[in-house]
């Protein structure tokens, strides 16, 4: 059920990331929000939370440090899928 939860979490925070960047005519891409939402928030939420001093609770810091990092995921993979397309 956790895992279950987890993944829920990182496609809400995923799909939240496109949303604040724009979509460009397109819909949401579930994968890349999934993936952008889980990286992003073990990575961006968990340091975010410790710098804090919160620890691993649920925090509304560890929520934006999961936010800019899915952010920063999917600035990077559009930048990349922008990169590979013009060559």
């Amino acid at each position: 059920m956790l895992i279950l939860g987890i993944i829920l979490f990182g496609m809400v925070i995923g799909a939240g990331a496109q949303l604040i960047l724009g979509k460009g005519g397109q819909g949401i891409d579930w994968t890349l929000a999934i993936v952008a939402g889980l990286v992003g928030s073990f990575v961006g939420g968990l340091l975010i939370s410790l710098l804090s001093g919160d620890g691993l609770d649920l925090r509304a810091s560890g929520i934006i440090g999961s936010l800019v990092g899915a952010i920063v995921v999917t600035l990077g993979w559009r930048w990349y899928a922008g990169r590979s397309k013009a060559v």
